[in-house]
């Protein structure tokens, strides 16, 4: 069989980019069980109410939540375990130290994607937006709107 190439996407975390300015992404493998695998493959995964976190000197992933295989058995998963990010070491620590130096900075997961075969997710390193922020990028991306919809309408001549 041949090997799988490209990037199939998973699940992603829409909100994320809502309530947060992202400032940095990474991105990072996951130890997964067979079974979380199989039901990866069949698109069976949510990110709402995922986060990532330091533990031990790793960064672990909270929250995930990949539903049971469904023609697994005893070997089946537990669907939200906590599960742990592959990172180098230099990764870690850059990520760590942003985070610790106290500007409220939070690791936000992403996006969960297969990337030539092997799971992956995209991490964010974000700060969290008030209200007043988010709308203000909404009026600025009602604004382009409008800017393109009349840029449209002057290149076809109606107006």
């Amino acid at each position: 069989m041949p090997r799988e190439t490209g990037v199939k996407l998973i699940a992603s975390n829409k909100k994320a980019r809502h309530d947060y300015a992202i400032l940095r992404t990474y991105e990072a493998g996951l130890v997964l069980a067979g079974t979380e695998v199989k039901s990866l493959r069949l698109g069976r995964a949510s990110l709402v109410d995922t986060f990532a976190q330091e533990h031990e000197g790793e960064i672990m992933l909270y929250g995930l939540h990949i539903a049971e295989y469904g023609f697994g058995s005893w070997t089946n998963h537990t669907p939200r375990r906590t599960r742990k990010l592959l990172l180098h070491k230099v990764e870690i620590v850059k990520i760590l130290n942003q985070l610790r130096d106290g500007s409220g900075l939070t690791l936000v997961p992403l996006s969960l994607y297969f990337k030539d075969g092997w799971a992956k997710i995209e991490l964010g390193v974000a700060r969290g937006l008030k209200s007043y922020d988010k709308r203000q990028v909404m009026a600025e991306r009602d604004a382009k709107k409008e800017i393109a919809k009349e840029m449209g309408r002057r290149l076809k001549g109606r107006r």
